[in-house]
């Protein structure tokens, strides 16, 4: 799938040059009858929430799944890169009125995006539908000379939205959080830049049947009021094997929060279906260069997958770039965290101007409730330059996920430079690889890990591998740099696919770093 050109359209149409919104009736309220607060003395409906939503998905969930789809026509038909950019959403009419804390673009169809969203505000407590009208965007005149079509609508609708807000500087509203394209959405935190994604759910990814891709088809934004620092927003996932019902409560900042709460209902029994899914693209590093002529040392949105199992143990999983594709699953029960992570963060760690990969968001998940037994899964697909996403990573649970019945997950995910609550254990800094120079059979690795915690006295090292050999391993303090190197040599043999594992220990055995885990493949 091309790198952040993932599938998605818009909602109804609406006519007029001003913004149409209609609110959106409740959903046991019979067709033409008066609604019940029309009736004298009836109660007042309870405010729209997640239980609305999943009631929704429960009802769909008995229906066959059908795709939706929009002819994309007039100045949206046929759209080129630079064309689309060229098409912007008018600040004044922004849906969000009551807060000047926060605003909301809402994104056009074009180009790949031609599956219609339906987007509404939730205005105390009452969702109020906001219709597709081309006079609320602007067309820059380099990319439209002859000016845009704004009467011809069609069946298109907003392919999304973002929301904006102060997050760097006074008075500027920079933009935190985007969801457009099937379930993906990004975020950024302060000083970050757009990079890694996360998505709804991740069905059948990597398998040799096909991955299943959800859409998000419905979004409801509730309106925050003056003094609210978070944003609340439910939507309703669709696809041919499940419905979902998702509410994603977002505090950007520091740490760009997502409480996240998903209720899934299958249409069928669900083996391979990913929870807290993150997206990411690695294409080269110190540690894994193959065949890359390219003046950068590294080029990736993410470097490792980091994990806390439930056991208590923290593992660094360094991504590599394979020829061919490769999966990796981690087995846990009740897993304490797990995420993508750009350790990285100095600009001479990538030499790159223009994509600034130093200041790419690392994302993380950290579970609330059980989750019970499963794996962390981490797929690594080839790829030959920085234009694809090739890297998912997602919790399997371990049990099927059964028809006709609802199935409940709660995390928090954290946009953030470094995953936050980190444990106190020597960490990763860096990896390096290579051929070694005295036997061309023979790879080298140099593994930098914190110096901090080592100043009174030395660890010892435990390097293993499941297959091949390791040989001449040993430690050696870098004060200059505030590392400890470890540095051995891997025997690969006949092996054409090894696991490697490295940590260090006290004499009594105790860890006192991070496991760092690598897969070399011939």
């Amino acid at each position: 799938m091309k790198r952040r050109e993932f599938l998605n359209a818009a909602t109804a149409a609406a006519a007029g040059g001003a913004f149409v919104a209609t609110p959106v009736k409740a959903q046991s309220q019979t067709e033409g009858a008066p609604a019940e607060t029309d009736q004298p003395g009836a109660p007042a409906p309870a405010p729209f929430g997640f239980e609305d939503v999943a009631e929704l998905a429960t009802e769909r969930a008995k229906s066959v799944y059908k795709q939706p789809v929009a002819e994309q026509v007039g100045s949206f038909a046929d759209l080129n890169y630079d064309q689309y950019r060229g098409i912007r959403f008018k600040g004044e009419n922004d849906p969000l009125t009551r807060t000047k804390r926060f605003a909301m673009d809402l994104l056009p169809p074009g180009m790949i995006f031609y599956e219609p969203v339906n987007i509404s505000i939730v205005r105390d407590g009452v969702p109020v539908k906001l219709g597709f009208d081309p006079k609320l965007l602007e067309f820059d005149p380099s990319q439209f000379p002859d000016g845009a079509d704004l009467e011809t609508r069609g069946d298109m609708g907003w392919s999304g939205f973002r929301l904006r807000t102060i997050l760097n500087r006074p008075g500027v509203m920079d933009e935190f959080l985007v969801f457009q394209g099937a379930s993906y959405f990004r975020a950024v935190a302060r000083g970050t830049l757009y990079g890694l994604s996360a998505r709804g759910l991740a069905i059948k990814t990597g398998s040799p049947d096909g991955e299943e891709f959800p859409l998000f088809t419905d979004f409801w934004v509730h309106e925050p009021d003056e003094t609210s620092e978070w944003v609340r927003i439910h939507a309703l996932l669709d696809s041919k094997s499940l419905t979902a019902a998702f509410q994603f409560d977002v505090n950007p900042g520091a740490v760009t929060m997502v409480r996240t709460r998903v209720a899934i209902f299958p249409r069928v029994d669900l083996q391979h279906t990913g929870i807290a899914p993150l997206t990411s693209m690695f294409w080269f590093s110190p540690a894994s260069r193959r065949n890359v002529d390219d003046y950068r040392p590294a080029v990736h949105d993410s470097d490792g997958l980091q994990m806390h199992t439930g056991a208590g143990q923290a593992l660094w999983r360094s991504l590599a770039s394979h020829k061919a594709l490769q999966i990796s699953s981690f087995v846990d029960d009740n897993p304490r965290g797990f995420g993508l992570i750009q350790r990285n963060r100095h600009f001479t760690d990538y030499q790159d101007a223009e994509a600034m990969y130093h200041q790419r968001p690392s994302a993380w998940i950290q579970p609330e409730g059980e989750w019970g037994a499963g794996e962390v899964r981490l797929i690594e697909i080839p790829v030959e330059n920085e234009f694809n996403d090739n890297i998912v990573s997602y919790w399997l649970p371990k049990e099927v996920m059964k028809k006709d019945e609802r199935h409940e997950f709660r995390y928090r995910l954290s946009f953030a430079p470094l995953p936050p609550n980190d444990v106190p254990l020597a960490k990763v800094r860096q990896v390096r690889a290579g051929r070694s120079i005295n036997v061309e059979t023979t790879r080298s690795f140099i593994i930098d890990f914190d110096l901090s915690l080592f100043r009174d006295e030395l660890p010892q090292s435990q390097v293993t591998t499941s297959a091949g050999r390791i040989v001449h391993a040993y430690l050696k303090p870098l004060s200059d740099q505030n590392v400890l190197r470890l540095a051995f040599e891997f025997e690969p043999g006949d092996a054409t696919l090894a696991d490697l594992q490295a940590l260090l220990i006290d004499k009594d055995g105790v860890a006192l770093s991070e496991t760092w885990l690598s897969r070399w493949s011939a």
